[in-house]
């Protein structure tokens, strides 16, 4: 059994079938919110219990609590993003839990409206999130691989404080950036101007502008006093 579902605020549901849950990437995840889905869940096979020596669905649990922590940073709740373990013959479980996800999901209202995050707003990180996929599954293989295969153990992992400062010190900055990149692609802006779009401390944008500078992704113009893509 494996499979996204994707659950809007009607609690209208529509299903997309794979062959392992492993294999939900992270940008099906932030697309189904980009089309507007209020909610997304993914049930895969029971842990231990895996068609594949790959064991992908340990890959899917570490993909979710990855996600559901950059969408906490977005201002996302997180809530909208839920995986379930269970075989394909528990029928009646699937549609308790279906069902649970969605009163859930209707209780936490559209999406965006429910967190008080307007609608191109929360467009502009999504993209700026769904920009980074690579680098994060990058971070995710070398410096987030859980030791013992557990659900116990993933989640014990994924919430300590050595992921927390190892997530803002490796993805946060790079996910302001690809926003910054997002709004100057737009137009020319000063540190100030980033600063209050993004909610950033002028000292923060000033050090993503000199790190993006050195890089050559952008430019300061001296003449409008503004930073611009390079």
């Amino acid at each position: 059994m494996a499979g996204v579902s994707r659950l809007q605020y009607t609690t209208e549901t529509r299903l997309i079938r794979v062959m392992c849950s492993g294999r939900v990437d992270m940008a099906f995840i932030l697309r189904a919110f980009s089309n507007g889905m209020d909610g997304v869940f993914i049930g895969g096979c029971r842990l231990n219990e895996c068609n594949y020596i790959t064991h992908g669905n340990y890959d899917a649990l570490s993909m979710v609590h990855l996600c559901r922590k950059i969408m906490e940073h977005i201002g996302l709740n997180p809530e909208r993003l839920r995986v379930e373990f269970m075989s394909s013959g528990e029928g009646i479980l699937f549609t308790e839990v279906i069902n649970d996800f969605g009163k859930k999901v209707k209780e936490l209202g559209p999406l965006g409206k429910g967190e008080g995050v307007d609608e191109n707003e929360l467009k502009s990180k999504l993209e700026a999130v769904t920009k980074l996929i690579p680098y994060i599954k990058l971070v995710e293989r070398e410096r987030l691989r859980v030791p013992v295969k557990s659900e116990e153990a993933y989640n014990k992992f994924f919430t300590s404080d050595e992921v927390n400062r190892l997530f803002n010190e490796l993805i946060v900055d790079k996910l302001a950036i690809s926003q910054i990149m997002l709004l100057l692609r737009e137009k020319p802006l000063s540190t100030g101007e980033i600063s209050e779009i993004l909610g950033l401390n002028q000292s923060e944008v000033s050090r993503h502008m000199n790190s993006s500078s050195r890089q050559g992704l952008v430019r300061y113009d001296e003449t409008r006093k503004c930073f611009a893509l390079a």
